[in-house]
């Protein structure tokens, strides 16, 4: 039987993010401005041709996974990459919270974007917030660190946009946020887990500090409407 997290998206879209999810019974999506990522139950050329008649032209999506997959030609591959999956299976982490942690809200996003822009964790929009539990450290007001949900394929979910202003490296604020997340998740019965591109040494190692172990090796498709 296949791992949940062998199709995250999709597993995501119809469980623990069905309220963002746009589509219909074969393929999922989110709205463009929450999220690029697409879900298919499978990744046959049928569904990417519903996936066509469904989306406008230009419109530019995200597949993630578990092997390389085949694209039909009424698709263009702007992007080809290989990320890590990772799930947290250490002891649970005694926080010490040395920073007020602030809840993200949306007078917040002209900040979270310009850190994301700055910083590319990852795909994150206008909307991206919509995945909720967005959390901060704000530092003489400017946003130091940010850290929130993403996917959640029940009973996982996604710790995403993990990043840190580059005023700010070097003193423990993700570390500090991406704990209180785990201990979050874990307190509602859920599982953390996250994505990492495979180049970024100092995230792995950090996020192996922090009790997360590799589970498995994912292909990153960035394809666009032909």
């Amino acid at each position: 039987m296949q791992h949940l997290l062998d199709n995250p998206i999709w597993n995501a879209l119809i469980s623990g993010n069905n309220n963002l999810a746009q589509g219909n019974s074969q393929v999922k999506y989110y709205a463009e401005n929450v999220a690029p990522f697409v879900g298919f139950e499978d990744y046959s050329t049928a569904n990417f041709n519903i996936l066509h008649d469904l989306v406008p032209d230009q419109r530019v999506l995200a597949v993630v996974s578990a092997e390389e997959i085949t694209i039909p030609d009424n698709w263009k591959v702007l992007n080809n990459m290989k990320i890590l999956q990772l799930v947290f299976d250490g002891p649970l982490p005694q926080v010490s919270l040395n920073q007020e942690l602030v809840s993200l809200t949306d007078q917040h996003i002209p900040a979270m974007l310009a850190l994301t822009q700055m910083t590319n964790p990852g795909p994150f929009s206008e909307r991206t917030i919509d995945f909720g539990n967005y959390k901060g450290i704000v530092i003489n007001n400017e946003l130091a660190t940010m850290a929130g949900y993403r996917t959640q394929p029940s009973p996982y979910i996604e710790i995403s946009a993990v990043c840190t202003h580059p005023n700010h490296l070097g003193k423990g604020y993700a570390g500090t946020l991406i704990n209180y997340h785990i201990r979050q998740i874990i307190a509602a019965s859920g599982v953390p887990y996250l994505h990492s591109r495979i180049d970024n040494a100092n995230a792995i190692r950090l996020y192996q500090k922090l009790g997360f172990s590799i589970r498995k090796e994912m292909t990153f498709n960035i394809i666009q409407k032909n």
